[in-house]
């Protein structure tokens, strides 16, 4: 990933096209964090190609968003498969399977949203089990969507943010550290206060 990253850094303006390219492997399982590529679109947006914020949003968005479709329709038509054969079928964890689709039996399309929402893998195979099960491509489309914009705007917004305000938020986090310290330091000296004094009555009400 940190290769990949300096390398989308060095080829500032086509970042966009590298970003979905990835996003769209993200989606068929290959160890590359979608959470990692939105943090680093956005600070590229806010410190190194601001012209651009609105074509890395919109292509991170629609990256991740193609990819959720990838991993759907890899649950669908791909794992079905690999369950049919004896040697491939024991990459496939069946009591993960089983838990997930409990899941969708209990909570239905609230799975799906909450689990936009989590990284590691999750969310991945959330969307394979969804295909697993068969659900509505056109219901996934729609449910997906709504919680991919909105978990994408959070943290590309937020990553953007905290980017472009970065020398005023550690300003002000110096300033925080500091009256904490300072505080702590009159917190410490008026127990010490407190101490010697209920040691001094101590001592003078006993002679």
């Amino acid at each position: 990933m940190d290769t990949l990253l300096s390398f989308i850094s060095a080829n500032a303006a086509h970042a966009h096209w590298w970003f979905f390219s990835l996003l769209l492997l993200a989606g068929l399982n290959l160890p590359i964090s979608e959470d990692l590529l939105i943090i680093t679109s956005a600070v590229m947006a806010a410190t190194v190609i601001p012209e651009n914020l609105v074509k890395l949003f919109i292509f991170v968005f629609l990256g991740c968003y193609f990819s959720d479709w990838l991993s759907y329709w890899m649950g669908r038509k791909l794992t079905p498969w690999l369950l049919k054969n004896r040697f491939l079928a024991k990459l496939v964890d069946k009591k993960r399977i089983d838990k997930v689709n409990k899941f969708y039996a209990k909570y239905g399309v609230l799975t799906l949203i909450v689990g936009r929402f989590i990284p590691f893998g999750v969310r991945n195979f959330l969307f394979m089990s969804a295909g697993m099960g068969r659900m509505s491509f056109k219901k996934f489309m729609l449910v997906d969507g709504i919680a991919c914009l909105l978990s994408n705007t959070t943290l590309f917004f937020l990553a953007f943010y905290l980017a472009e305000h970065y020398p005023m938020l550690m300003s002000l986090l110096h300033k925080i550290n500091i009256t904490f310290f300072v505080c702590f330091l009159l917190f410490g000296i008026v127990i010490l206060c407190y101490r010697l004094y209920k040691a001094k009555k101590k001592k003078a009400d006993n002679p």
